[in-house]
């Protein structure tokens, strides 16, 4: 089993940056895409920005768009998520997900990943 264990979340003033951490364990590859998703109060879980496996190829949301980052290190078996500029609409619980699926590219539709971590939560006020 994979276990992913997101870190980074914390109370940040609109226009401030925080950098989420996501920490896979268990039987993970490094060959598995990444992605993270946020879930803001009283809305459905949404897509933010997706990674291929080796870095390569990157996706965000039009919302995030300039503003967030997604990067991995698979020496580590790490996936990060930069955020800049911060909004208070970002407020969310931040999720990062894998997908067992090997390829090469980014995945934004929450059923193609397989793990999900149990979230860290991000508040920005204004």
């Amino acid at each position: 089993q994979v276990q992913l264990v997101e870190s980074g979340g914390g109370l940040v003033q609109a226009g401030g940056s925080l950098r989420l951490s996501c920490a896979p364990s268990g039987r993970f590859s490094s060959r598995y895409p990444m992605a993270w998703f946020r879930q803001a109060p009283g809305k459905e879980r949404e897509f933010v920005a997706a990674i291929s496996w080796n870095g390569d190829n990157t996706d965000y949301a039009d919302s995030v768009k300039g503003r967030i980052t997604i990067s991995r290190d698979n020496a580590n078996n790490s996936a990060y998520l930069q955020m800049n500029s911060l909004k208070p609409e970002d407020t969310a619980v931040y999720y990062c997900a894998a997908s067992r699926y090997i390829g090469s590219g980014t995945y934004s539709l929450q059923r193609e990943y397989d793990y999900w971590g149990q979230g860290t939560q991000v508040t920005v006020s204004s």
